[in-house]
């Protein structure tokens, strides 16, 4: 799960100011992520019959962008609406629709999970510890203890689990 926006950030300019720079720039990137994460958990949600809305239809979802995905979760989350995982996969950072209180899955769909990475690319400790706690916070209790010991450790390859297993751990079947 790469936890970048799309758009690059600007490499600092060489000098003395350099580090300064870089560490400030990365502490934004941590703050702004960390308030993306608060506003997603803690944003209540309006019951699903309540909103009309059709259900969100998830389908063959492989990830993408940490950042991005905790926007589309809040904005999810604040609807209330009803948000079903039925495609053939759900992989990566689609894995955290799972955290919506409104969510139901096929027990077909294939989830696929990994750590933390920066396009694929190794994190520092630091940073892969802490987008590891941000991802496992959004899963179900069994699943979140599984992918801290588990699943957070493949970075170029995924753990698959069917989702009538994570079913099994909690998440209702649509």
């Amino acid at each position: 799960m790469d936890h970048r926006e799309n758009a690059a950030i600007p490499a600092a300019k060489s000098g003395p100011t350099r580090g300064i720079k870089t560490y400030l720039l990365n502490l934004g990137e941590a703050i702004a992520t960390l308030a993306l994460v608060a506003l997603t958990l803690l944003s209540p949600a309006e019951p699903a019959a309540a909103t009309g809305q059709p259900p969100y239809v998830v389908r063959d979802d492989r990830g993408g962008f940490l950042r991005e995905r905790l926007i589309e979760l809040r904005e999810l989350r604040a609807s209330g609406r009803q948000v079903e995982i039925r495609g053939r996969v759900c992989y990566s950072t689609c894995t955290l629709l799972l955290s919506l209180p409104n969510t139901c899955i096929s027990p077909r769909t294939q989830f696929g999970f990994h750590g933390p990475s920066e396009s694929g690319h190794p994190l520092s400790p630091e940073k892969f510890d802490y987008y590891s706690h941000i991802i496992a916070q959004h899963y179900p209790a069994k699943l979140n203890q599984w992918y801290m010991q588990t699943g957070r450790k493949r970075i170029k390859r995924l753990f698959k689990i069917k989702g009538s297993e994570i079913i099994r751990m909690g998440v209702p079947a649509c």
